[in-house]
C-alpha cells in the first residue's frame, strides 16, 4: 500500500516503547516522514536491534528507561532536548496486556502493574515532556489508549480501566495546554497481532476478533499512519480528542 508523505522535517519525536510491536511501527513511520525519533523502552537488547532494524542511526537514539520510573523519564527528556534541541512529538505508547482474569479473581499486584505500566506510564511520560513543549509553543502529543477503555472487555479489568484513563488523561491535558499550541489526542485501536497478545488467553483474543466488523485484527502500520498525521503541524485545531481504529467495533 502507498503511503502519503506527513511532513515532519526536523521534528524531535519521542516513542515510548519503541522497541517492538506498534511503537516500532510509529518510530519507523516518523522516521520515514523526517523526524528523527528517541526510542524510549525498558528492554536494552530490544532497543538495539530495534535501532538496527530502523535502519537511520544517525536519526535514532535509545534510552533505556521504565515508564513507571517518573525522574527517569524527567532525566531522558533532558538528554533528548539537549541533543536534539527540542522535543517535538511524545509518542506516549508503552503498556501491557496484563493477564485475564474475573475482577474477583484477579491477582492484585497483577491489577496493580497493569495501572501503573498503562496509566501512571503515560503520565509519567506526559509530565516529563510538556514542560519542554510549554517552553516552545509548541507540540503533539499521542497517548495509546484502547478500544477496551471505551466499552471495557470482560477478564480484562485492569487493561480496560488503566486504558480509560488514558483517554481522560488525554482529554484534560489538551484543556491545560491548548494555549501552547500544543495537540494532545489519544488513539483508540482494537488490538494488533503483536507479542503482546502473548500475555493473553486464547480465548480473549477470539472475543476481541469476534467483536471487529471488519473480521481482522489493526495492523501496526495502520496505526503508524494514523499517528503520523496526529504528530504532524497539520493537525492545528484538534486536541483532546479520541481516535479510533476499531475495524467498525467503537459505537460511540
Amino acid at each position: 500500500m502507498q503511503k502519503n508523505q506527513i511532513n515532519l522535517t526536523g521534528r524531535s519525536a519521542i516513542v515510548t516503547g519503541g522497541a517492538q510491536g506498534i511503537g516500532f511501527a510509529i518510530a519507523g513511520r516518523l522516521l520515514a516522514s523526517g523526524a528523527t525519533v528517541a526510542l524510549w523502552d525498558r528492554d536494552a537488547e530490544e532497543l538495539a536491534v530495534a535501532k538496527a532494524g530502523l535502519g537511520n542511526p544517525d536519526a535514532v537514539t535509545t534510552h533505556t528507561v521504565d515508564v513507571t520510573d517518573a525522574e527517569a523519564l524527567v532525566r531522558a527528556a533532558g538528554e533528548v532536548r539537549k541533543l536534539r534541541g527540542a522535543i517535538d512529538i511524545l509518542v506516549a505508547n508503552a503498556g501491557i496486556a496484563g493477564p485475564n482474569h474475573k475482577l474477583w479473581e484477579y491477582p492484585h499486584a497483577e491489577w496493580l502493574r497493569v495501572c501503573e505500566i498503562n496509566l501512571i506510564g503515560v503520565y509519567n511520560s506526559c509530565r516529563a515532556v510538556t514542560p519542554h513543549m510549554i517552553g516552545q509553543n509548541y507540540g503533539r502529543i499521542i497517548n495509546v489508549a484502547s478500544i477496551a477503555g471505551k466499552e471495557g472487555n470482560p477478564n480484562a479489568s485492569a487493561y480496560s480501566a488503566s486504558k480509560a484513563g488514558v483517554i481522560a488523561l488525554t482529554k484534560s491535558l489538551g484543556k491545560e495546554t491548548a494555549e501552547y499550541n500544543i495537540a494532545v489526542n489519544c488513539i483508540s485501536p482494537a488490538a494488533a497481532r503483536t507479542r503482546i497478545f502473548d500475555q493473553m488467553s486464547d480465548e480473549h483474543i477470539h472475543y476481541m476478533l469476534a467483536k471487529i466488523p471488519r473480521g481482522r485484527f489493526v495492523e501496526v502500520d495502520e496505526v503508524a499512519a494514523m499517528v503520523a498525521w496526529l504528530a504532524s503541524e497539520e493537525n492545528s485545531f484538534t486536541t483532546g480528542a479520541v481516535f479510533d481504529l476499531s475495524g467498525g467495533r467503537a459505537t460511540y
